[in-house]
């Protein structure tokens, strides 16, 4: 047997092994791996370890979760920890910034508060992961993984069997157009930014697509306009109570987004899906409080919760953390409802997977 064909079945061989004997995090879960895009909505501390004003590692966040302030944007458990949960993963994917040889293997969590689609997005924060160098992140880990099985190959095999989740285009809308924090964006229409955004969206997702991405969900924006931000610097609707010009903009960007994801599926291979938290008939379990915040938050444009300030005690019953960021009680039920919408990505192996071959465009 030649000496390039034996080396290409041991590598096979010892990707399964590896896979097979360092698969903890995703043991016995739904997923084969799970991988993670987003901002402060996902972020468990990447941004911890960054020169900027979007981090929250410090009381009262993490009140609620048990290794206490994490980096987590919230009181408790976030989005990305609640998928995790549903996904049967045994424990929460560690941030990429804290990731190990073995944890890229199952899957790491890229998110960073403050990040968005376009690179100035966020910018005013100071230092933040945008989707652009989460996407160099990922990059590096298609080299270390091909290090670790011996070919290119062979990683990008692997991660066409992996799970995606990006949410992005938040602090885009809530960080940059909205709030016209930077000239260069001040000059479109709502049509025009959603167009720019997701001109730039497509060529991020098209990236992850020629790294072996294949089965990724896609988050949609939500209602922007109601977050506590909005409707205390903006005239709201006496019907919704939200900034509906905001939720009007969201919209046009979503529509978009829709076509976008249509247009990538025409890729060989690939199963992107347009996933929302935004239901027809939405269930606020115990939640009461909708229009402000559970704890007392800053009077600059971060909206953060004060440092070291006492939230309100009935959590459980509020919506909103701080000015922009829901509570656990909220974040798990729109995590269902994201879970509930993934459902076509979850076999184990899928045909397009198995069948479609990956090209090395390296």
């Amino acid at each position: 047997m030649p000496h390039s064909i034996m080396r290409n079945v041991f590598c096979f061989l010892l990707l399964n092994l590896v896979v097979f004997q360092f698969s903890g995090v995703v043991n016995a879960s739904q997923v084969q791996c799970f991988f993670i895009f987003g901002d402060s909505l996902v972020d468990n501390g990447n941004n911890n370890y960054l020169n900027t004003t979007a981090k929250v590692n410090y009381s009262p966040y993490g009140i609620d979760f048990p290794a206490g302030p994490t980096g987590r944007f919230t009181n408790g458990r976030n989005t990305a920890d609640f998928l995790a949960e549903l996904l049967e993963i045994d424990e929460p994917l560690p941030p990429y910034a804290n990731a190990t040889d073995w944890d890229i293997i199952n899957g790491v969590n890229f998110g960073s508060g403050g990040a968005g689609i376009l690179d100035e997005s966020g910018q005013h924060f100071g230092d933040v992961l945008t989707m652009s160098e989460q996407l160099s992140n990922h990059e590096a880990i298609v080299t270390r993984l091909a290090e670790m099985f011996g070919s290119r190959m062979l990683s990008l095999q692997h991660l066409s069997k992996c799970t995606y989740y990006v949410g992005m285009g938040n602090n885009d809308y809530l960080g940059n157009y909205l709030p016209k924090y930077y000239a260069s964006t001040t000059k479109y229409s709502p049509r025009q930014f959603a167009s720019l955004a997701i001109a730039q969206y497509s060529k991020h997702l098209l990236r992850l697509y020629l790294n072996g991405g294949r089965k990724v969900a896609v988050n949609a924006l939500g209602k922007l306009g109601c977050v506590p931000q909005q409707t205390a610097k903006y005239p709201v609707s006496p019907v919704t109570g939200c900034v509906e010009t905001s939720n009007a903009a969201v919209d046009i960007f979503n529509e978009k987004l829709k076509i976008l994801i249509k247009a990538l599926n025409l890729l060989p291979g690939a199963r992107f899906l347009y996933v929302t938290e935004i239901t027809d008939n939405p269930s606020y379990g115990n939640i009461k409080v909708v229009g402000k915040p559970c704890c007392e938050v800053s009077e600059d444009s971060l909206g953060h919760c004060v440092e070291g300030s006492t939230p309100c005690s009935n959590r459980d019953e509020y919506y909103f953390w701080d000015s922009f960021h829901p509570t656990e009680a909220a974040i798990s039920l729109s995590a269902k409802v994201l879970y509930d919408a993934m459902s076509p990505l979850l076999q184990t192996t899928t045909a397009a997977a198995a069948t479609t071959p990956l090209v090395d465009v390296a």
